[in-house]
């Protein structure tokens, strides 16, 4: 029997639910939202939202709120480093890199998995809430290293796909649409929730 033990060290492990819109399914993201709440890494717990109002803008606030707001920095800029920005929809968008980082005072979640959820976030001057609707039945992921986004690490996760959704600003809703993300060769919802996400680093040889 194959020892069910894996080799490779956690990386991370948490909920790691996505938003991509945009205006026109064949032009560039118009918005973007990647929420996280993590159970454990290096850098310990944490929560928080990566939030591109202006994806194709270098720039954050005050001329866009490319912003990240978090209730651990350190544990933000980790998972920026080693892996958010270089998921697809963040890796090709200029206001990746320019995010600011801005302290969390308040995090609550709303809704059923079932149908309709909301994560609500808040720091100083700044409330996001980010919602999934029209949810569709789960599925469980099993991504080998060379198929994902750092290529160093296999992913494991429970995805749920939105058929809408939609992302607020002090209660502004950003411009698009869901539409469809590439995924492992395939089409995917471009809003989906991610639940008890762990990524795995590969052992070396």
């Amino acid at each position: 029997m194959s020892n069910p033990v894996h080799p490779g060290k956690v990386a991370w492990t948490g909920d790691n639910p996505g938003i991509y819109l945009k205006n026109d399914p064949d032009g560039e993201w118009t918005s973007l939202a990647t929420y996280f709440k993590i159970n454990y890494s290096p850098y310990g717990m944490g929560k928080g939202v990566l939030l591109l109002e202006k994806p194709q803008m270098a720039a954050s606030l005050p001329e866009a709120c490319n912003v990240c707001l978090t209730d651990n920095e350190p544990l933000a800029r980790y998972l920026m480093a080693g892996f958010f920005s270089r998921f697809n929809s963040f890796r090709v968008s200029a206001g990746t890199p320019a995010v600011s980082y801005l302290p969390l005072l308040e995090a609550r979640s709303v809704g059923d998995t079932r149908r309709k959820y909301q994560e609500i976030l808040r720091a100083d001057g700044v409330e996001v809430v980010l919602t999934w609707d029209a949810l569709g039945e789960p599925y469980a992921v099993d991504m080998p290293a060379e198929k994902g986004p750092t290529q160093k690490h296999e992913m494991y996760s429970l995805f749920i796909d939105a058929a809408e959704a939609s992302i607020q600003i002090n209660g502004r809703r950003l411009p698009g649409q869901v539409t469809t993300r590439n995924f492992d060769g395939g089409k995917k919802s471009s809003a989906f929730l991610a639940f008890s996400e762990s990524w795995m680093e590969m052992p070396a040889g």
